[in-house]
């Protein structure tokens, strides 16, 4: 998707989040992890993962974000129990959180996020979807999917693959990862580091505005 005929949709409240979240930063790059390219073969703690469309670059300074206004990429897999997941472009602006269950940023995260949701604060032009990710079973809090079983979790979920494409299509630096897309499909912000209630409750607004 061109977008160099319009400007470039960007969450208004993302360059106060950058600064406020600064120090909660997780510094925990995996992706040279090694592992087949389509990921596991049977459904459990890792699964295939299909992606379409250019991946973004590496999220260094979401400040001056080069991947704003470019097309997200299209990823496609499964959840825990083998049901399809996909997050396409289509028509929704989107929230879209990447975790590690090693994560401490992501276990706090995750419980703040499942209390948000239960007061059903998502507007009807935002969807919301969790990516498990980083998944090591030698490392804390394993497996994933008995944590967000025991959170009570139960937005739209898709397993990275063992070797990270979903993770690594959207430029994942570190963990707790959001990124969020607009209705028309461009990246309208990326940040990594817990972000709580308030800030998701602003987030959410604006991205319906976009």
């Amino acid at each position: 998707m061109s977008t160099s005929s319009r400007p470039s949709k960007r969450l208004p409240v993302l360059p106060i989040i950058v600064g406020g979240i600064a120090i909660l930063l997780v510094v925990a790059v995996v992706l040279t992890r090694g592992g087949s390219d389509d990921g596991g073969a049977d459904v459990g703690e890792t699964a295939a993962v299909e992606v379409s469309g250019n991946p973004l670059p590496y999220l260094d300074d979401p400040a001056t974000d080069p991947a704003i206004g470019s097309a997200a990429p299209e990823i496609s897999g499964v959840d825990f129990d083998g049901n399809a997941v996909a997050i396409t472009n289509d028509g929704k602006a989107k929230m879209i959180m990447f975790v590690a269950h090693w994560c401490g940023v992501c276990q706090s995260e995750v419980p703040e996020v499942v209390e948000w949701l239960t007061g059903d604060p998502l507007p009807e032009e935002v969807d919301l979807y969790l990516v498990s990710t980083g998944v090591d079973e030698a490392r804390p809090n394993y497996p994933p999917s008995e944590w967000l079983d025991e959170e009570v979790w139960d937005a739209p979920t898709i397993l990275d693959s063992d070797n990270f494409a979903a993770a690594a299509a959207f430029g994942l630096p570190a963990y707790p990862y959001w990124v969020f897309v607009a209705a028309d499909g461009t990246i309208a912000g990326r940040v990594t580091g817990g972000l709580g209630a308030d800030v998701l409750d602003t987030l959410a607004v604006n991205l319906a505005d976009l």
